[in-house]
């Protein structure tokens, strides 16, 4: 099998990248595109020597050792973004990875910064066997139940390994993480298109993380499009990089950007308290806690044991990897997006809201991010894309004086949270349905500990009844707009006049694009 991986996964003009690969056909090419709204190649290498080389037992843990196969220097007038990195060998057999090209100095070359959720696809990551959901390999061999290979998800995961190639290099038709229609009256329920991941022998976490064909491709594909710039950033950027968003109106976080570290979460909280626009048009955001290890060779992501598996979490408390809801942290996730996971949940993707309406229902008509929208009270927008699916997040409310939905307090929701607009989600599936579960269980008995500190609340059916949430908060100079949702990239894809309009009035407001762009 040929498979290659990187020393880095960004990089800035000027700066070499090192290829470690394998391969039982060589000579290989490597092929570089930046994808976009088009792919466009800037380089080919052909001719690379490259050995076969073992993969070791533990390479999910450990990572592979392989020597570098050549070395790449990313060109001066390589443009800021994702780029596909794809070997071939002699055979024609191809394997993809990618680099993320910053700009070619610390000055911006664009008003906002799309930072890649790059923490999520590590975590997603299963090449080597197991991921920090699941030993994978176990499961689709068979050799153990969903409930078994769960409990073999690891702590601690190589980044010196390759991507599996589902994350990565997911075809064009690669389908949604949502039930594009309601469950019909007596019909089982059903997660995305079961047809296509049975044809394609799919495991069950392929959909959520990634670059090519998922939400950050088509959010980018759309920006440009519609002329709007934009610079790249992966997640590690921030935490090793402290003027990574120095100079920026705006960061936009797009699809599943899940996995915070402290320091990424440190970088955006300044951001925004100096001034700037935090645009999340994104679901189960920050959600989990993470860090690095072995000067970046190791993602942290011990999850729900994060304090009894990691030695140095016992040495030092603050170093766990858990829920960033948890009480010993005492910074919930709430507070620089304004929602949580723990509030929304899953809507039209198993049982959960199996037949719930797909788009949001307006409240806060006259918001400054619905104007020229030609939205009223009770409109009910993107039910047809659908643009709500997936994962989604939100926050508990209550009603005013005037009729409109305000934030109760809990887990660092804003005070002065503004909300836009809502819809129901459920956290998990109901247990006493006469149905197969398809959506894993969540933790509610850790939930219910750690994050809300009432044991007792795991079995109350409050836990799992969740909205999705539209809404917007001022901190210190600055300013958050959450979409609550991972489907938001879609509905632009789709060409919704109302997500667009919404999408556009943030951008404009948080300084992203330019007079000629508006």
């Amino acid at each position: 099998m040929t498979a290659f991986y990187t020393d880095r996964l960004s990089a800035r003009p000027g700066e070499t990248i090192a290829l470690h690969a394998s391969t039982a056909s060589g000579p290989c090419r490597l092929e570089i595109a930046r994808i976009g709204a088009t792919r466009e190649v800037v380089a080919t290498i052909a001719d690379i020597a490259v050995g076969d080389h073992p993969t070791p037992i533990r390479a999910d843990r450990d990572g592979c050792g392989w020597p570098v196969a050549a070395q790449v220097r990313i060109g001066d007038g390589w443009r800021s973004g994702y780029y596909d990195l794809r070997l071939t060998d002699a055979n024609g057999d191809a394997w993809h990875h990618f680099v993320c090209v910053r700009p070619a100095s610390s000055a911006p070359t664009a008003r906002a910064l799309l930072v890649l959720s790059t923490n999520t696809y590590h975590a997603y990551n299963y090449w080597g066997g197991a991921s920090a959901y699941c030993d994978v390999a176990a499961l689709m061999s068979g050799a153990k139940p969903l409930a078994e290979a769960m409990a073999g998800a690891i702590g601690r995961l190589s980044t010196r390994r390759p991507f599996a190639q589902p994350l990565v290099a997911a075809p064009a038709d690669v389908p949604r993480l949502v039930n594009l229609r309601k469950r019909g009256f007596g019909e089982k329920p059903w997660a995305g298109d079961s047809a296509w991941l049975r044809a394609h022998h799919a495991t069950p976490y392929d959909g959520s993380a990634g670059f090519l064909h998922k939400w950050e491709h088509v959010f980018v594909a759309w920006a440009e499009r519609e002329g709007i710039a934009l610079d790249f950033a992966i997640d590690a950027d921030l935490d090793r990089d402290a003027g990574a968003l120095d100079g920026y109106a705006a960061v936009l976080l797009v699809g599943h950007s899940e996995y915070w570290t402290a320091g990424q979460r440190g970088a955006l909280e300044r951001f925004v308290d100096s001034g700037g626009g935090l645009a999340i048009l994104s679901g189960n955001t920050a959600f989990w806690k993470v860090r690095y290890d072995d000067d970046g060779a190791t993602f942290v992501c011990h999850k729900w044991r994060g304090f009894e598996d990691d030695p140095a979490a016992r040495d030092d408390p603050s170093l766990a990897t858990h829920l960033w809801s948890h009480r010993a942290f005492g910074r919930p996730e709430a507070a620089i997006t304004g929602l949580s996971f723990l509030y929304g949940g899953y809507h039209r993707l198993g049982l959960c809201a199996a037949r719930g309406q797909g788009g949001y229902t307006i409240y806060r008509d006259r918001h400054w991010a619905l104007a020229g929208t030609d939205l009223f009270y009770g409109d009910v927008i993107g039910d047809e894309v659908p643009l709500l699916g997936y994962e989604n997040d939100g926050c508990r409310f209550g009603f005013g004086a005037d009729g409109l939905p305000v934030p109760l307090p809990g887990l660092g929701v804003p005070e002065t949270l503004e909300i836009i607009a809502i819809a129901p989600c459920v956290f998990g599936e109901d247990p006493d349905s006469p149905y197969r579960a398809i959506i894993p269980p969540e933790n509610l008995d850790i939930i219910a500990r750690d994050a809300f500190g009432d044991p007792a609340l795991a079995t109350s059916p409050a836990l799992v009844r969740g909205h999705a949430v539209m809404a917007t908060f001022r901190r210190g100079r600055g300013e958050v707009f959450n979409a609550g949702t991972t489907e938001w990239a879609h509905a632009l894809k789709a060409g919704d006049p109302f997500v667009t309009r919404i999408t556009r009035n943030v951008l404009q407001r948080f300084g992203a694009m330019d007079r000629a762009e508006t």
